[in-house]
């Protein structure tokens, strides 16, 4: 009898040490299961949930008001702005990948929830274009030999802001020192091409899209440089990469790029892509400076050549002098490009997404912040757009100029330049368009989401630790001491 007992005793025991080991296997697998609900919410579920409110604007069409005949073919198109891929310069990891991560959830849910048939970038893809070329370290304190060849102040502030780069590209510094480029390609020249290459290619991994989806980009100034910075092998570098085809057809639309050079041999757009119903002309901003300089004289022709087959195109009569070269739509052509037509400011922009009050009075300064007047007027003049989209500011403005042309700024796609980034969805016709705004979720959302989690998990650790009381204990006591009173 006594060794049953014991026995018991010792079964009893051992229930005892296995009751906590199972409590800490359940809390363990409690916190496993809400950590796991967290990261695919915050990772995942939300840009479901936020897109998929999002719809394509209705557009009024001929078939719609009661009229006759086939009804007009809508395109539906993304059009978003300034993702700013950080490079291998200034771009830390963790920032890389949380705002990489952040464009690519975005981008992907919306192509999977909204099926857009073509998207449009306008500009400041990358963060680094212009730095990852020919480039030579100058160091903290340059030498004199150097700084001869820096005579027009072709060498920039290094983006990590210790010391200077020498672009030995720079048409300055080559009539200056002449040998200097083929004795720094090791030094800058191999590194640049290697840094192009990583941020082209995590490029194509974040905006990747089906075959039947077509994408295309326009310059900004971070993918070529400013004026002062860009040259023909930043241009050609980038047109090799995002510059449409001669020719190709995609659901019985063709879309072409006119004129008599292929694509690889221009080097400053503008580019025009047109199906039998629209135009779109691609315009490198970037080239519009006015100076007489040749990317910009080149760029000037290209656009007059594109104006004079568009005004052609809407002649009923066909004039000799248009020839008889491929008749280009009669509808009024959409122009995109980065930098904005001239604005004063942001004054009567407007908006959740709009820039901050403090920085909506600031003066814009032309050539940098938009365009010049004269190239705004020459745009607006020479191809009479019906709509305007660019970029470049990373916030939403809408401005009417001229006859009633309506310009949309489009804010920037990433959570490095807005707490709200979004894009711009539009449903076009030959004669119509509408424009709806489609935000993606907003970082501070996300970063609350962790935060409320992680003092969750810090709180049931320490109720499981007894160290502090379980909040349900202590309300109930508390509704029974109330009730007792």
């Amino acid at each position: 009898m006594a060794a049953g007992d014991m026995a018991s005793t010792r079964l009893g025991a051992g229930r005892q040490h296995l009751r906590p080991l199972k409590r800490r296997g359940l809390v363990l697998l409690r916190l496993t299961a809400i950590v796991f609900a967290v990261l695919l919410f915050c990772e995942f579920l939300i840009y479901y949930l936020v897109i998929f409110r999002c719809s394509w604007p209705a557009v009024k069409t001929p078939a719609d008001a009661g009229g006759l005949g086939t009804p007009e073919p809508v395109l539906r198109v993304m059009f978003l702005a300034d993702s700013h891929l950080l490079g291998a310069v200034r771009g830390h990891w963790l920032d890389k990948l949380r705002r990489e991560w952040q464009m690519e959830r975005a981008f992907q849910t919306a192509l999977w929830l909204l099926q857009p048939e073509v998207v449009f970038i306008l500009g400041d893809i990358f963060d680094e274009g212009k730095w990852s070329s020919s480039q030579v370290s100058l160091g903290p304190n340059p030498p004199s030999s150097l700084r001869e060849c820096d005579p027009a102040g072709a060498a920039g502030p290094h983006p990590g802001g210790t010391h200077s780069v020498l672009d030995v590209s720079a048409e300055p510094v080559l009539r200056t020192c002449p040998d200097l480029r083929a004795s720094s390609l090791s030094l800058g020249s191999v590194r640049g091409r290697q840094a192009w290459a990583d941020d082209v290619g995590r490029f194509w991994k974040i905006f990747r899209h089906p075959p039947h989806v077509q994408l295309r980009a326009v310059a900004g100034n971070h993918d070529i440089g400013f004026h002062y910075q860009m040259n023909t092998y930043k241009i050609k570098r980038f047109e090799k990469v995002f510059n449409p085809e001669r020719l190709f057809s995609w659901k019985g639309i063709n879309f072409c790029v006119p004129g008599t050079q292929s694509p690889a041999d221009c080097t400053g757009g503008p580019w025009l892509i047109s199906c039998p119903c629209l135009s779109f002309v691609m315009v490198n901003s970037v080239a519009l400076e006015g100076d007489g300089c040749d990317i910009c004289s080149g760029a000037e022709a290209e656009l007059l050549e594109i104006s004079h087959r568009l005004n052609c195109s809407r002649e009923e009569h066909r004039p000799q002098e248009c020839g008889d070269g491929q008749r280009l739509p009669a509808s009024a052509p959409i122009l995109l490009q980065h930098f904005p037509l001239y604005r004063r400011n942001d004054a009567n922009c407007s908006g959740e997404d709009a820039a901050p009050p403090d920085e909506k009075y600031t003066p814009f300064k032309e050539r940098y912040d938009v365009l010049s007047q004269e190239a705004s007027r020459k745009l607006l003049w020479w191809l009479r757009p019906r709509l305007v989209l660019s970029g470049h500011t990373h916030s939403a403005c809408e401005v009417l100029h001229g006859a009633g042309v309506l310009e949309v700024s489009v804010p920037s796609f990433s959570w490095r330049n807005r707490n709200n980034p979004s894009f711009i969805m539009g449903s076009i016709t030959p004669t119509e368009y509408a424009l709806a705004k489609c935000y993606l979720p907003c970082e501070d959302t996300v970063l609350t989401t962790y935060c409320t989690a992680a003092g969750g998990l810090v709180l049931l650790t320490l109720v499981h630790a007894g160290l502090v009381a379980s909040p349900f204990h202590f309300g109930w006591n508390m509704l029974r001491k109330f009730k007792t009173t």
